[in-house]
């Protein structure tokens, strides 16, 4: 008999599309979809469970079906919960929901491997911030409330079952800014607005990775370590390379409106009202002072590394949005078309917008 997975959020589409995966893997048996509500997407030969993660009765799930392996995927980075919750709802899945899902893990000898679905986000974002983070770098300002509070708690959580439970490998996995067609977060909403505001006098450096990538991080972290390779302990994940958001919103055709720090807190208050972003103080302190994270040590010791940069993923998010207001093709056109006559030379197509190669971000960065 093979392994049984148990794959936590499977309402949504990333933890669906992780369930499909990890039951194409050989030596699994099984794969156990837990969630409040039925997935969307499916699940495919894997079965659903309907279950709270903030309830005892997740316990009797992982004993009932001798769980070998938990990827705990139930955290939300945005403000509401698939059920309609508000942020005390969100706290509450991320925080109790976590704790009491540990708590059964504990409690269950069959369970040898915990994988965790974190963020980068509990670095925060401050002006006196090293350029990069690595794992071990110890954080100047910790998060003081929303989303990545929760995951700062999540991971003291994590390490304590990790000391209770030592003969369980737990690998956490913290992520930069998902960006793909089924990521669901802050960033992604923000980066769909027609028109971009941006705090004035600032230009953020940021870091994303494409959800397919993620996919493949999550599969990995929850296999079995081959050669060379520890399937355990707390990696960041992010494509290779830095963009500024101004870089951003160039490659994703959207303007930019630069705005003194109180009135895009007014007016990200109002965008948060009807649903259309999330302008959290986390999320402006990041358009503010940005956030850069090492990637080496899941290189190197996981063996995980982003088939996207990031200047790929945010173009691959363009494709599947609609285009901006300022297309890069039409304003390279534009912009060629006016250089010829004002030299009376034709210029090499795409060489006069000044988006920048990815080589140039990179090495800017």
């Amino acid at each position: 008999m093979g392994k049984v997975v148990l794959v936590t959020g499977v309402g949504r589409p990333l933890g669906a599309r992780l369930v499909r995966r990890v039951r194409r893997e050989p030596g699994v048996s099984r794969v156990i979809g837990v969630d409040t509500h039925p997935p969307a997407d499916p699940l495919g030969d894997a079965e659903f469970v309907r279950a709270d993660i903030r309830q005892p009765a997740i316990g009797k799930v992982l004993a009932e079906h001798a769980v070998h392996t938990v990827v705990h995927m139930d955290l939300h980075g945005t403000g509401l919960t698939p059920g309609g919750g508000g942020r005390g709802a969100v706290k509450e899945t991320n925080v109790i929901g976590a704790m009491q899902l540990l708590g059964a893990c504990q409690q269950t000898p069959t369970v040898s491997r915990l994988v965790i679905k974190s963020t980068t986000n509990v670095y925060g974002s401050a002006p006196r911030d090293p350029a990069v983070f690595d794992e071990a770098t110890p954080v100047r300002s910790l998060p003081g409330g929303g989303f990545a509070k929760d995951a700062v708690e999540v991971e003291g959580y994590v390490r304590g079952f990790a000391r209770r439970r030592p003969d369980v490998a737990v690998t956490v996995l913290r992520f930069a800014h998902i960006l793909g067609p089924a990521a669901e977060s802050p960033l992604a909403a923000y980066f769909s607005l027609p028109v971009l505001p941006t705090v004035l006098g600032y230009d953020p450096r940021l870091q994303f990775v494409h959800d397919d990538d993620v996919i493949e991080a999550l599969r990995l972290a929850a296999a079995e370590p081959g050669a060379g390779t520890l399937r355990a302990g707390t990696f960041n994940v992010a494509g290779e390379g830095v963009l500024p958001l101004s870089q951003c919103a160039r490659r994703l055709g959207r303007p930019t409106v630069p705005t003194l720090l109180p009135a895009i807190r007014w007016g990200g208050g109002a965008l948060r009202a009807v649903g259309l972003a999330d302008f959290s103080p986390e999320q402006l302190r990041l358009l503010t002072h940005g956030r850069v994270v090492a990637t080496g040590h899941a290189r190197d010791v996981l063996g995980f590394t982003p088939r996207r940069t990031s200047g790929q993923t945010v173009e691959a998010f363009a494709g599947n949005h609609r285009p901006g207001l300022l297309p890069p093709a039409t304003v390279s056109r534009a912009v060629e078309r006016v250089a010829e006559l004002l030299t009376g030379k034709p210029v090499p197509s795409g060489q006069a917008a000044g988006a920048g190669s990815e080589e140039e971000v990179r090495r800017d960065g």
